[in-house]
């Protein structure tokens, strides 16, 4: 039987780009294949060259060396071609914020030609599959991040593609809109015609491909199907517990010791992976039980031999989680039915919760349920319309000003100068919050040598990259020795081993005394927090620790359900009203 033809086949291609009068490397002697009916995988840290792969495939670069086919096509001699034929989502894919839903699908149909009389049954297909149909009328600014993107893998289909390149689609969407994300590739990958390279941050999403790349300094490190990656990692993996200890108490005494590669915080332990021909130190107290290898094991394993060592790893050693350093017991946020409008419609409903000092908080929920209002009222930054709010002890509506200068705030998105360059930012904010003389020169040497930052100090916020951008903005936050810490999604976007760090990090802040509130959608960092509250259409749907969240979703079929499991059951269980009404 002859081998099919690949829809996307890449030999020995390079790529280059001139950048402050200097030659670099952004694809080296890369190539592989997707064929028809798989979905492949592309990961690799951040800056590794997958959004580059990605558009040379798109035919929107061409290679300087090397070939790259697509759909039977050498995108050196038919670029326009192969940019009208597959389809590709790019990261910030550019909806129009002023048009419906329905008026965005039009413009797609009209700028890829699709034939007047092929729209309506076109359109009718593609809002089943992304059930979109109920809101065809609604203005593309006023959907939610998870709708957002299904619009936008709608538009990119509205010309059936053999192909289907999609970079990074479930970035800074909920666990929920994530699952409908994959639910739609899945079937359209199911029908067997059509081939699909995906780039994503999630290494779970990994399992779900027949064949994974793994990049990174633009050069491919492995490639094959996970359960390869998994195999190699057998016997190595552990989960570690200890009576009377949290998971992140325990994370900080394994972690020192050598012969352990990577650990995560997990319901109420830690997942360990040991080096290779490495057995699980004897710690006293503490547990090592064998669990199955992960794919995720692997690319820790083969990211962190292929990196240099990170600038900012020796300042990582996670804190003795000793009960002396604990914080004395002291509340510093306390909010009492806080309430937020917006004309008509009430985004926050008279929430209530209340934080202690030195304590990690998670504030959780599909997108679009007052999440980041709520963060916006309690950094002073958004004024309630009613209810109480307090920071380190003072009313945030009565003194705003002395509030936020009580907290360090780090946003959602990247919002630092990029025209400026990482030691203007600093200066910047440390003037903004008063650092003078030798204390601001202290503060500036600080954030220099713990976040790595100095080999980059001439260099501009936006040509960083995107992890040392995360760092700055982290410095930029704590410049001015915040009490309390306000974090909205702060890894969306960033690659697993920079996650690590920057949890290494936080954990490091919390035992210090610094109290930290946090929003995510990654569920396995909620396991980080010692508290959570999961919100819903503005509501507090459930609070308390992530054991206790978990086990609020617990059910006959699913006796012992993951974090991802409990948040998907209880949003779901919460919202099917409002979405069958809408």
């Amino acid at each position: 039987m002859a081998t099919p033809t690949p829809l996307l086949a890449l030999e020995g291609v390079h790529k280059s780009f001139r950048t402050q009068g200097a030659r670099v490397d952004a694809i080296t002697d890369v190539g592989f294949t997707v064929n028809a009916g798989a979905i492949t995988g592309l990961l690799g840290p951040d800056g590794a060259g997958k959004t580059t792969l990605m558009r040379l495939c798109a035919g929107l670069l061409l290679p300087d060396e090397g070939r790259v086919m697509v759909l039977g096509f050498d995108s050196r001699g038919a670029s326009a071609h192969i940019q009208q034929s597959v389809g590709y989502m790019p990261q910030r894919f550019g909806l129009y914020e002023d048009l419906t839903v329905q008026e965005n699908l039009d413009l797609y149909a009209d700028l890829h030609g699709l034939a007047r009389a092929a729209r309506h049954a076109r359109y009718g297909e593609l809002l089943r599959l992304t059930g979109l149909g109920p809101f065809g009328r609604r203005l593309a600014r006023d959907l939610s991040g998870g709708m957002k993107q299904k619009l936008g893998l709608a538009c990119t289909l509205v010309h059936p593609p053999r192909l289907l390149l999609l970079d990074e689609p479930t970035v800074g969407v909920d666990p929920i809109s994530r699952r409908e994300l994959w639910s739609i590739v899945g079937g359209l990958v199911a029908r067997g015609d059509t081939g699909i390279l995906i780039s994503t941050a999630y290494l779970d999403e990994a399992e779900r491909c027949a064949h994974v790349l793994l990049v990174h300094k633009g050069r491919l490190l492995a490639q094959g199907p996970p359960e390869g990656f998994r195999s190699s990692m057998a016997g190595r993996g552990f989960f570690a517990t200890a009576q009377d200890l949290s998971g992140r108490a325990v994370e900080a005494i394994v972690a020192r010791d050598p012969a352990i590669l990577d650990t995560v915080v997990q319901r109420d332990g830690v997942r360990v992976v040991m080096r290779a021909g490495a057995a699980p130190p004897a710690l006293s107290g503490i547990t090592f039980t064998p669990v199955a290898p992960r794919f995720e094991d692997a690319f820790v394993e083969r990211l962190r031999d292929a990196a240099s060592p990170s600038p900012v790893a020796a300042t990582q050693a996670a804190p003795s989680p000793a009960p002396a350093r604990l914080p004395a017991p002291k509340v510093m946020i306390e909010a009492h039915e806080l309430r937020r409008t917006f004309g008509a419609f009430e985004a926050v409903r008279g929430i209530s919760f209340q934080v202690e000092r030195g304590r990690i908080f998670g504030l959780l929920g599909a997108n679009g349920a007052g999440k980041t209002t709520t963060f916006r009222m309690l950094c002073g930054l958004l004024p309630p319309s009613s209810g109480t709010l307090a920071i380190a002890g003072v009313d945030v509506r009565a003194a705003p000003a002395a509030a936020r200068a009580r907290i360090g705030y780090m946003s959602q998105k990247f919002s630092l100068y990029g025209d400026l360059s990482v030691a203007q930012n600093l200066a910047f904010f440390a003037s903004t919050y008063g650092l003078t003389g030798a204390q601001r020169a202290r503060r500036l040497h600080w954030a220099a040598d713990t976040f790595g930052l100095g080999p980059f100090w001439d260099t501009n916020a936006a040509d960083l990259a995107l992890g040392f951008k995360q760092h700055l903005a982290l410095s930029c936050a704590l410049i001015h020795e915040p009490k309390v810490l306000f974090l909205d999604e702060p890894t969306s976007g960033v690659d697993p081993l920079a996650r690590r760090e920057f949890w290494r990090r936080i954990n490091a802040l919390a035992w210090d005394g610094v109290t930290i509130m946090v929003t995510t959608h990654f569920m396995e960092e909620a396991e980080y927090c010692d508290e959570l509250v999961l919100m819903s259409l503005g509501r507090i749907l459930a609070a308390g620790t992530p054991a206790q969240i978990r086990a609020s979703a617990r059910t006959a079929d699913n006796p012992d359900p993951s974090m991802d499991d409990a948040f998907v059951a209880l949003i779901e269980m919460h919202e099917a009203p409002t979405r069958q009404a809408s």
